[in-house]
């Protein structure tokens, strides 16, 4: 099993922050983001190598980080919005680059902060054959919702639909930006983007698998944040400041 961080993007909600630092190297807690992220994947046996795909106006930064770990960095050769790859793009570019094309993907955004187990995920996964996976959050109401991927799971976790940003959810489960493809499925990335589908989130992708494929959805237990927004970073900043026993901030600091 591979592991891939998606970090092309250009957190524009975030600007002016991340006109300088890339959104996944924004410390919280005194720590770059992408490090809680590799504490997680550290605890996956499976995971044989892990990649961090990104664009080229961050790209140093991304080595600079790579450096105190084993992690091999991927310049997208992108610049700005108006030429990013989008993300499902950018599992294709690094499916081709680092040939990856026969093996199971474990991929997660860089943005994605959580507390449960990717150990555990992958062992349940394994427990389901050759299927893809994703994790499902309980957003806990349907106003939240409205604001993220909406998963509809049969009786047996089965993915039964994923709707982007649905007006009128039918449930309050997200899919969070945290994906398992099985080997026998990944090339179906590369029909996806060949027939023109938006490159974009990949859970459009996880959707248009959905009637192809069996997809599962884990249900995730515990914390788990997407940093959007600054009000997000603060909340996040401040929740992992509270777990290191630092005083806690009314205004987010790269300090």
């Amino acid at each position: 099993m591979q592991a891939l961080i998606l970090a092309a993007g250009y957190g524009t909600r975030l600007y002016p922050l991340t006109q300088t630092v890339a959104k996944p190297l924004l410390p919280l807690a005194g720590r770059p983001m992408l490090d809680y992220l590799l504490d997680r994947i550290g605890e996956v046996d499976e995971v044989e190598a892990v990649h961090v795909v990104t664009n080229h106006k961050f790209a140093h930064a991304f080595r600079e980080w790579a450096r105190s770990y084993d992690v091999r960095v991927h310049d997208d050769g992108t610049t700005s919005e108006d030429d990013r790859l989008g993300a499902i793009g950018d599992i294709q570019f690094v499916v081709d680059r680092a040939g990856l094309g026969h093996e199971d993907l474990l991929v997660i955004a860089g943005d994605n902060l959580f507390d449960y187990s990717l150990a555990d995920y992958v062992s349940w996964w394994h427990g389901k054959g050759e299927t893809s996976a994703v994790v499902v959050y309980d957003v806990g109401s349907l106003e939240l919702a409205a604001r993220y991927g909406i998963v509809e799971l049969d009786e047996n976790d089965r993915v039964v639909s994923l709707v982007e940003k649905p007006e009128q959810p039918q449930s309050t489960l997200a899919s969070t930006a945290a994906y398992i493809f099985h080997r026998a499925h990944v090339p179906l990335i590369r029909r996806y983007l060949d027939e023109g589908n938006v490159p974009d989130q990949p859970g459009r992708l996880v959707a248009w698998l959905v009637p192809r494929v069996p997809v599962y959805g884990y249900r995730a237990a515990g914390e788990w944040r997407d940093i959007g927004d600054a009000a997000q970073l603060l909340e996040a900043d401040n929740r992992l400041r509270q777990l290191a026993g630092l005083p806690l901030r009314a205004v987010y600091s790269l300090d």
